[in-house]
């Protein structure tokens, strides 16, 4: 699919815009699943200042969409209309120890690398961020969590610009944190966070995330084209063993199947399509429905246009 091309009208609009805007750019290369048509516009920010200047003459009806590192993302096969924003390293990979046993956080900055920078600042209680395969802003927007811990555990703010393009602060109780749930406008787009923790040594901390590493490695299919856990555990179950109890390991829809590692992640095989991994989905749902009357919920994010 190929969608009116926006740039030429927005650069008239924004002629100080310093980010990158790209027509009917591909997303599959975005996402971990490699599937998914293109979006619209493609916008990269310079900074969030800049960002702020797109959002604030960004004409109201045009849609916006961020992704991260695109860990946790279906592209439907249609693209998606609108804006994407992608938020890059080199204007949001920001990582700043300060005073109190705090770090400072850029929204693009992968999980993974958070952790280590607390655990090399002496700051405990980040070293779950090693066991979850996405960036510092899906963590915010989702309350991400692994291995006992929950963003909500160690944030103390998180700051970022809303859709009129003004700057936002966000206390920990303003996020209105639950279980993979965010209460702060769906707006506003997440350019840096502040976490504390408690002091701890170093090689504690850097062992704990090994171990972390070494369960991943061992009980995940992480070197497959897959978008990590694919539904929240329901209330009182995991929803892997749901998905085997319904005989659902190693399920296959088109080139899209059911990890027999681990049956909460669905993998692409190669060639499957975005409709391939989501009906694969759709499918595991109704067969736990009907096998437990439990109903699962997606932890994936699913975008675009069939």
């Amino acid at each position: 699919m190929t969608f009116p091309d926006l740039a030429p009208g927005l650069t008239e609009l924004m002629p100080e815009l310093r980010g990158k805007l790209s027509a009917n750019e591909p997303l599959a290369p975005y996402t971990w699943f490699r599937v998914g048509g293109p979006a619209q516009l493609l916008f990269m920010p310079a900074d969030e200042a800049d960002l702020a200047y797109f959002l604030a003459r960004l004409p109201k009806e045009i849609p916006v969409i961020v992704i991260g590192l695109g860990s946790n993302l279906i592209v439907r096969d249609g693209g998606v209309q609108g804006v994407v924003i992608r938020l890059s390293a080199k204007g949001f990979g920001e990582i700043m120890v300060e005073e109190g046993h705090r770090l400072r956080v850029g929204a693009a900055v992968p999980d993974v690398k958070a952790a280590r920078a607390a655990a090399e600042a002496g700051i405990d209680g980040l070293a779950f961020y090693r066991g979850i395969p996405g960036a510092i802003g899906g963590a915010l927007r989702m309350n991400a969590g692994a291995h006992g811990g929950e963003t909500k555990d160690c944030l103390i703010e998180a700051r970022g610009v809303d859709r009129a393009g003004n700057i936002r602060v966000f206390t920990n109780a303003d996020m209105g944190y639950a279980y993979r749930h965010c209460s702060a406008p769906d707006d506003v787009i997440f350019t840096q966070a502040v976490f504390h923790g408690p002091p701890g040594d170093p090689a504690v901390i850097l062992a704990e995330m090994d171990r972390i590493t070494a369960a991943r490695e061992a009980s995940q299919p992480i070197r497959e084209k897959t978008g990590g856990s694919t539904f929240k555990n329901p209330e009182s179950h995991k929803a892997w063993r749901l998905i085997d109890a319904a005989g659902c390991r190693g399920l296959v829809v088109g080139d899209a199947q059911v990890s027999e590692m681990h049956c909460n992640f669905l993998i692409n095989r190669g060639r499957a399509t975005a409709a391939d991994i989501e009906n694969l989905g759709e499918e595991v749902r109704r067969r736990v429905r009907e096998t437990s009357g439990v109903e699962l919920h997606w932890e994936i994010k699913r975008i675009g246009v069939s």
